[in-house]
């Protein structure tokens, strides 16, 4: 069974990090590129952000008993195999991961526009994880694998 303390803890966490996001997002695109801090705070957010995800899906394969992913990209094909996740929103997950990937371990090759573009066009991402998550958390008996 999941701990929902622990879930609640990352999700708040990602909440927080969300707001921080969203007053990023407010800005002008060429006020934000102008300012390194800007930038840099929403690279450094997207990637917390995704982690929380990430952590979020380790916990419940864990609680659950599901099968061990091999990678990042893994734990969220575990939850869709679990029936957590629709299809239809594996490609944005993929995308998620690719950016976290990207700063983790390619943090200088971000071009500043991306980063500006994913505060625009996909901060909704995360909250749909989120819906699905506490979806899972409040009727896991009605998700079907």
């Amino acid at each position: 069974m999941v701990n929902p303390k622990t879930v609640a803890t990352i999700l708040n966490n990602l909440r927080h990090y969300q707001d921080k996001l969203d007053i990023l997002a407010d800005y002008p695109r060429a006020n934000f590129l102008q300012d390194f801090t800007k930038v840099e705070s929403a690279k450094h957010l997207l990637q917390i952000s995704i982690q929380c995800c990430l952590d979020i899906a380790h916990h419940i394969i864990a609680d659950e008993g599901y099968r061990t992913p091999q990678d990042s990209y893994d734990a969220f094909l575990v939850l869709h195999e679990e029936g957590i996740i629709p299809d239809s929103f594996m490609p944005a997950l993929r995308q998620m991961v690719s950016f976290r990937n990207r700063a983790v371990h390619l943090y200088w090759d971000i071009d500043d526009e991306i980063i500006f573009d994913i505060l625009q066009n996909d901060r909704a991402d995360f909250e749909q994880f989120v819906g699905y998550i506490l979806s899972f958390l409040t009727n896991p008996s009605e998700i079907e694998p």
